[in-house]
């Protein structure tokens, strides 16, 4: 029992570890849902003006005008990249931020009245399974934007003098989300699969306090309390 607290302190720091993770992924994919340079054009008769577009808006920027958007009115008139990564994106976000409350939940970072370890490991291992939904949700719109936007570039229909999209920053940024929070969901899975005292079934003495009720409760029924798993009965 004496390699008990340090195995519970590193299960502690490795679910810290992913909540932080989880959340720092699930900040960097809402701000990529709502920044509008997925994709970038720079046209080179007017270096001054520049076009960007996301999934909600196009903004163009002037040097004497600044920066004006315009929503797009219809969602069937975007292209279909857009079209998915705009649902793929919400999705994304739902399922980021579901885990991060049921890993969240389940981590020892945050102790509730009563709740035995094997539904706290259950809840750690389903959020970990969320965020790591939520990042491939995030990968898949972001890398397929990327993949239309370098076949558009190599276009050999289109003429040279047509200007061509590149990628934008928000690209970058998803791809850093998705990262964080596959790493998050894989410390909290691992979290759960980490080795934990079993608990036993034992007669309590009389006159010892059940591990989750109020003092003054004492009626000698019978308790949990924890075994080693390595221990032989």
């Amino acid at each position: 029992m004496e390699g008990t607290p340090m195995a519970w302190r590193f299960q502690g720091r490795v679910q810290l570890g992913g909540l932080f993770l989880s959340l720092l992924g699930w900040v960097c994919s809402c701000v990529t849902t709502v920044l509008p340079q997925w994709k970038t054009l720079s046209l080179d008769l007017n270096e001054m003006e520049t076009w960007i577009m996301g999934l909600w808006e196009a903004c163009v920027t002037q040097e004497e005008v600044g920066t004006v958007c315009k929503a797009f009115k219809s969602f069937l008139s975007l292209p279909q990249e857009l079209q998915v990564s705009r649902i793929l994106m919400v999705v994304s976000l739902s399922l980021g931020l579901l885990g991060l409350l049921l890993a969240g939940c389940g981590s020892e970072c945050f102790q509730f009245h009563c709740i035995g370890w094997v539904f706290k490991r259950r809840l750690c291992l389903l959020g970990g399974t969320l965020e790591a939904m939520a990042s491939a949700t995030t990968l898949v719109p972001v890398s397929w934007v990327a993949y239309a936007t370098v076949r558009d570039f190599w276009d050999a229909s289109v003429p040279d003098i047509v200007p061509r999209w590149e990628f934008g920053d928000a690209l970058y940024l998803g791809w850093a989300a998705g990262v964080f929070m596959a790493l998050g969901g894989l410390l909290f899975i691992f979290s759960a699969c980490l080795e934990k005292d079993v608990p036993v079934v034992w007669m309590a003495d009389p006159t010892a306090q059940p591990a989750c009720g109020p003092a003054g409760e004492l009626d000698g029924s019978i308790y949990l309390a924890t075994r080693s798993s390595n221990l032989a009965i």
